[in-house]
């Protein structure tokens, strides 16, 4: 096929950005264009909306002797020496000064070319970061140009964007193209946002926040511009914030178009589940059994998260739930993300299970040869009822006789393909499984409403009778001691510890060193104990055996790595001390002191850290101290660490914000929800253009 011509004016009316190729644009041919793609540019409206990521200010000339290690800035000088050194890397070295001090531009790549325009005598002037050099200050591959005149900055100029790139695509590049598509394509960009809207929420016009984002003009607010609060950016942010929104609406209404089996729950078999049971469940269990099961009973597709805090007794609402599929006749597969928590899962459904003469099965990537094939031909023939494992369970070859729910723990450490996988594993052509995906990470309301639009939500926000809040304390390391003399008067007094010793460098090996060595420590200070060690490293069987020894009591004191942050429960165990924990998330500290207090006797939770300590440090440690709330945790931690972690989208690609940032904007999350509504209710032809205007390909992933 020829190429097509390069853009010119007079066939810019025509011109429909989302349908034109970026080949179009001068100087970009098939090898650009397939760089391009690699950062999701086939298009020119993907270029318009290739959005900079911050902004340099090159308007002003800082003087060399000014000019601090680290700053990017703009420097201009005379050349006085250039010449190539030899050493580990050939480079060509270019010493300039301006009167106030000197500087070395160092090039590792260069032509002949380059070298014969650096001649004593011109001007240079560089933009880069300034580096220090074994003579002088130094500019590694700065942006440069030569001049016979000194050069001057004109501040009409305004800000330089700089734009998310890859390899093989230079700033310079984007920069031309995006001024490219400006000129030749701005005009043809659809608005879809009605004027009713943008007067309601005093934003700019598309158009007019496009060319200002791409271009800053010389008045620009530099800091509202690099905070990313300036109401062109605001006005993006939020039309991407709302097409996220809209894809999951949709990915909603396409669901509930699609069948599932009708499950009832008057069979009898429920009731037999809850007097099993040694409790009576909460109040909260029993209010997001019957949304459960409600969703259950219609000829539609569930998909509900459940969020609870640590202990709150998810599982059992997930029993419930597979009680009820069970009594229909069909199967139920339940997905955790580590052997430990699917291990405990295994324990827990069997016991509950075995009396109701239904069969679980185990299913991990340890799990080989015969025993395999066994687990996998009576999932086939529906012998096992219920199978219980991790992420085994959507590898190719596991086959179901007829499922009819899928429970996934922790959602969000899997990733929207893999639930898409076992989803399939019970789908037909006309009907699809049931889905509840649980979390004890609890989403903020505002979060849940605009990004699980997708999905129904329930929460469990009360803990069974009996328990206490977890008392934790912060303390330095000098005073080890003193914890581990509190270790020894709680296991004098019958009770049970956890010594955590989470990852101090990125490095497994480091990791169990220092849980050896620790658990070496406490038996040499604390004889009279009986201490275990668990650890990532240790094979099924010998650390299943520790694990046991610790569930009957044989185990006074645990020493373990992380691996032990979800999947123990151990209701004796009242006293959790975590070394390094200024190293650790706020989710995952919470997660390891929810393994205590699941009794009846106070629980405390001891947090060693080593000084000094930095803000976030500080506010983690601060925040874990003064709340037991998993709500108000979770939201300290979207705060801290922004929202990758908390939606569990961060493998999948779909929550690939362009320029919305959640959590400097969560301000805007209300009216997202808001104007979703109006706009699906009153303008459904804009949907599907704004969805794919920035979710693109991704939305595939939102129908799980």
């Amino acid at each position: 096929m020829p190429a097509r011509p390069p853009v010119t004016p007079a066939s810019r009316v025509q011109l429909d950005p989302a349908a034109t190729p970026v080949t179009v644009i001068k100087g970009v041919g098939r090898q650009l264009a397939a760089k391009l793609a690699r950062i999701g540019i086939h298009s020119i409206q993907d270029l318009l909306f290739h959005l900079p990521s911050r902004y340099q200010d090159r308007t002003r000339v800082t003087p060399i002797g000014a000019a601090r290690l680290g700053t990017e800035v703009v420097v201009v000088g005379r050349i006085e020496h250039t010449g190539i050194a030899f050493g580990r890397r050939r480079s060509l070295l270019c010493r300039i000064s301006d009167g106030t001090g000197s500087l070395t531009m160092r090039l590792f790549h260069f032509s002949a070319s380059q070298q014969e325009r650096l001649v004593q005598g011109r001007w240079l002037r560089c933009f880069g970061e300034i580096r220090r050099g074994p003579v002088t200050l130094e500019m590694v591959h700065p942006e440069y140009g030569v001049s016979v005149e000194k050069p001057t900055v004109d501040a009409s100029e305004g800000l330089t964007p700089i734009y998310p790139a890859t390899e093989g695509v230079g700033q310079g590049q984007l920069r031309r193209m995006a001024r490219e598509s400006l000129h030749h394509s701005l005009d043809c960009v659809a608005e879809l946002l009605p004027e009713t809207i943008l007067s309601a929420l005093n934003y700019p016009t598309l158009r007019t926040a496009l060319d200002y984002v791409h271009r800053p003009p010389s008045d620009a607010d530099t800091e509202r511009l690099q905070a990313g609060t300036d109401p062109a950016q605001q006005r993006l942010a939020f039309e991407e914030l709302l097409a996220h929104h809209l894809s999951l609406r949709l990915a909603r209404q396409q669901r509930r178009a699609r069948r599932a089996a009708a499950m009832s729950d008057d069979n009898g078999l429920l009731d037999a589940f809850w007097g099993a049971l040694n409790f009576p469940p909460t109040r909260a269990q029993q209010k997001v059994c019957a949304e459960i099961l409600e969703d259950l009973r219609r000829p539609v597709p569930m998909l509900r998260l459940l969020q609870g805090d640590v202990g709150s007794g998810k599982t059992v609402v997930a029993g419930a739930a597979v009680t009820c599929v069970l009594d229909n006749r069909y199967q139920a597969a339940v997905m955790a993300p580590t052997e430990l928590l699917a291990e405990q899962h295994y324990r827990t459904f069997s016991r509950w299970f075995g009396s109701l003469d239904a069969k679980v099965g185990w299913l991990s990537s340890r799990v080989s040869g015969r025993q395999r094939r066994q687990v996998m031909g009576a999932l086939g023939t529906g012998e096992i009822h219920v199978v219980i494992g991790t992420h085994a369970l959507f590898q190719q070859g596991v086959e179901f006789q007829r499922l009819g729910l899928i429970v996934v723990d922790e959602q969000h450490r899997f990733g929207v393909d893999q639930r898409l996988a076992l989803r399939d594993k019970g789908s037909t052509s006309d009907c699809v499984t049931h889905q509840l995906v649980m979390t004890a990470t609890p989403i903020p309301r505002t979060l849940a409403m605009t990004f699980y639009a997708d999905l129904d939500v329930s929460s469990i926000d009360e803990l069974p009778p009996g328990r206490q809040p977890v008392e934790t304390v912060v303390v330095r390391e000098t005073r080890r001691a003193e914890v581990v003399a509190r270790v020894q008067v709680a296991c004098r007094q019958g009770r049970q510890a956890y010594w955590v010793c989470p990852i101090i460098d990125e490095s497994e090996a480091l990791e169990v060193q220092a849980a050896t060595e620790m658990e070496a420590a406490l038996t040499q200070a604390l004889p009279e104990l009986r201490i275990g060690l668990v650890h990532g490293r240790m094979k099924p069987k010998p650390k299943e055996a520790v694990m046991e020894r610790f569930r009957s009591g044989e185990v006074d004191l645990l020493v373990a790595t992380t691996v032990i942050e979800v999947g123990v429960d151990v209701p004796n165990a009242s006293l959790m001390v975590i070394e390094n924990a200024e190293r650790l998330g706020l989710a995952q500290l919470h997660q390891l002191r929810g393994r205590v207090g699941r009794g009846s006797d106070q629980a405390c939770c001891v947090l060693i850290y080593r000084p000094p300590l930095g803000p976030h440090a500080k506010t983690r440690l601060a925040t874990l101290r003064d709340t037991t709330d998993g709500f108000e945790i979770a939201r300290k931690d979207l705060e801290l660490r922004g929202p990758g972690e908390v939606l569990g989208t961060r493998q999948t690609g779909l929550m690939n914000l362009v320029i919305a940032d959640l959590v400097r904007d969560h301000g805007l999350l209300p009216r997202v929800e808001e104007i979703g509504r109006l706009l699906a209710n009153k303008h459904p032809g804009n949907t599907k253009a704004l969805i794919s205007r920035w979710v693109g390909d991704s939305e595939g992933y939102v129908n799980v």
